[in-house]
């Protein structure tokens, strides 16, 4: 088709600024799992946002820290690469008393892309109205946009808008992906995604971020509606498996009811789901086990 648009729009930003909030509210949909902890976002996550004159692809980042782990410079390393990747890069950051300061070495990559580059002030409905120029012109002084857009992308403020300015950039080009898919990333990793969130939220302070998900099973129950899923919760210390196990398994079992109720709807099928937790001791400095849950920036 002449004059189709379509691009990369890479979502980057620190640990907690909302980027996953953000991509899902671009969606129309929930693709990233969200919870108040940093560092939730482990993978480069697409997004695929199709109409009849042009195809976005978002994709959400995991947020830009200093690591302490090999699996945090892995994740670093899926978020910078995305960034050269896009034909868009989107520095998603939020109100806070240092926030530009923080975000300096993400502009000074920035500064040597060629891409077109945004700057999206989120939560804004956390701040005075008056405190949104003073946060514009902060980062005018650091760095040259294309764009200043504020946003809250919690209550969707300005989304719209933020979707319409993307599309006046976004380049010609062909449809990179089916018109009916909205991502890339297979059902065993939206899967386990979900069993990880429902694990984060219930474990609140109580569990480090030392939580994998393996999915060993995803099958149809032949002559049923049934679809039987068996997961494998993997955590790094005996200690962390009892809390997330809980007194007669009522952690596990309310970690598995609120993730089949979020699972049952990507089939509209009942969904048999076990979980079993396992140990596997410092796995996040362990190339093999990195690599084996899907962590590796390749």
């Amino acid at each position: 088709m002449n004059n189709f648009k379509s691009g990369f729009v890479a979502l980057v930003g620190r640990p907690n600024v909302g980027k996953s909030t953000l991509l899902n509210c671009l969606m129309g949909e929930k693709l990233a799992i969200v919870t108040n902890k940093p560092q939730t976002t482990r993978n480069k996550i697409r997004g695929i946002l199709t109409d009849a004159s042009s195809q976005i692809v978002f994709m959400d980042t995991p947020g830009i820290h200093r690591p302490k782990s090999k699996l945090g410079k892995n994740m670093v390393k899926m978020a910078k690469d995305a960034q050269d990747d896009g034909d868009i890069i989107v520095l998603l950051t939020s109100p806070g008393r240092n926030a530009a300061k923080d975000d300096e070495d993400i502009i000074r990559r920035l500064a040597r892309s060629k891409a077109t580059k945004f700057l999206v002030i989120n939560k804004i409905d956390t701040i005075p109205k008056g405190d949104i120029l003073g946060i514009t012109e902060q980062y005018s002084e650091m760095a040259k946009f294309n764009e200043i857009i504020p946003i809250s992308a919690l209550n969707g403020e300005n989304v719209a808008a933020l979707k319409s300015v993307i599309l006046d950039y976004l380049p010609e080009g062909p449809r990179y992906f089916p018109d009916d898919m909205t991502t890339d990333m297979p059902d065993k990793f939206l899967i386990s995604e979900i069993i990880r969130e429902k694990a984060l939220m219930a474990m609140q302070d109580e569990i480090p971020h030392g939580i994998a998900i393996e999915i060993d099973k995803l099958a149809e129950r032949e002559g049923s509606d049934v679809i039987d899923i068996e997961a494998v919760l993997y955590c790094e210390k005996d200690s962390h498996k009892g809390m997330i196990i809980g007194k007669s398994g009522a952690k596990l079992k309310e970690i598995g009811m609120k993730a089949r109720r979020d699972i049952e709807p990507m089939y509209d099928a009942r969904i048999n789901l076990q979980i079993w937790v396992k140990i596997k001791e410092n796995w996040r400095d362990r190339d093999f086990y990195i690599k084996n849950f899907g962590y590796r920036p390749d």
